[in-house]
């Protein structure tokens, strides 16, 4: 079984080094195959240069540009629509996500069709979490998981695995910013894939500058949620009229 991993870079020449070949050498000990899908999203610093550098000392990375315009679902998306592995996962640029946690991920995956993660039950660990986006995070997907009747309290983790077949079910997908971990989430639970969760590691970047703006984004998640739950009423609905249709 092979992975892939996803990685949006946005202007990360600074930490993007340390976060492939720490990635790389983690799944390369575990004897995991895999390859690592970097997606440089029209970056205007040195990210392309030091990836080119990279390339040398990791054979299973790819480099493909994003085209303009720029935004972290959009990055994601092509990426979903590139990678060749049997299960996938995004893997943040700035080296917030433990390379450790993917090879746990890996290894729970074989019963299930997706593997989520937590960052807020017991075993998970976040550092560097400026409190008032805490506060935003734990309202949020707690709202969220009263409307969908799920214990799950950590929708908008970005860090999760994907079957291939899943991510193919889930598209199109419509969100073009940090939302799309909102969508791949929703929908892989509306449409009834299995799941397990596992608790993960979040640590703060220490490097470079964060592109998650609170007010922007908030906005941007409330659309999302309700576009996932209108689009699966309406499909539900239109699958029951036409199983009715052919029945007559």
């Amino acid at each position: 079984m092979k992975l892939s991993c996803i990685v949006p870079a946005h202007n990360e020449e600074d930490c993007i080094t340390e976060t492939i070949t720490q990635l790389y050498s983690t799944l390369t000990q575990a004897n995991i195959q895999h390859e690592i899908l970097v997606i440089n999203d029209n970056s205007t610093d040195k990210t392309k240069e030091v990836l080119r550098k990279i390339s040398w000392d990791v054979p299973s990375l790819k480099v493909v540009d994003n085209t303009p315009p720029s935004g972290y679902g959009l990055a994601v998306r092509l990426g979903l629509n590139m990678f060749q592995g049997d299960v996938v996962c995004v893997y943040h640029a700035d080296a917030s996500d433990n390379p450790e946690d993917v090879v746990r991920y890996f290894g729970s995956i074989n019963s299930y069709d997706c593997v989520f993660g937590s960052r807020w039950i017991e075993g998970g660990k976040v550092l560097h979490y400026p409190i008032s986006k805490r506060i935003i995070n734990r309202l949020a997907n707690y709202l969220i998981s009263m409307l969908l009747r799920k214990q799950y309290t950590d929708f908008t983790n970005g860090f999760k695995m994907y079957r291939d077949y899943v991510v193919e079910d889930l598209k199109p997908f419509v969100s073009c910013h940090f939302n799309i971990t909102l969508e791949l989430s929703i929908k892989t639970i509306l449409r009834g894939y299995s799941y397990t969760v596992i608790p993960n590691s979040w640590l703060g970047r220490e490097s470079g500058e964060s592109k998650f703006k609170i007010v922007k984004m908030g906005s941007r998640y409330l659309f999302t949620l309700f576009y996932c739950l209108f689009e699966n009423w309406f499909s539900q609905r239109n699958t029951k009229n036409l199983y009715k249709n052919v029945k007559q």
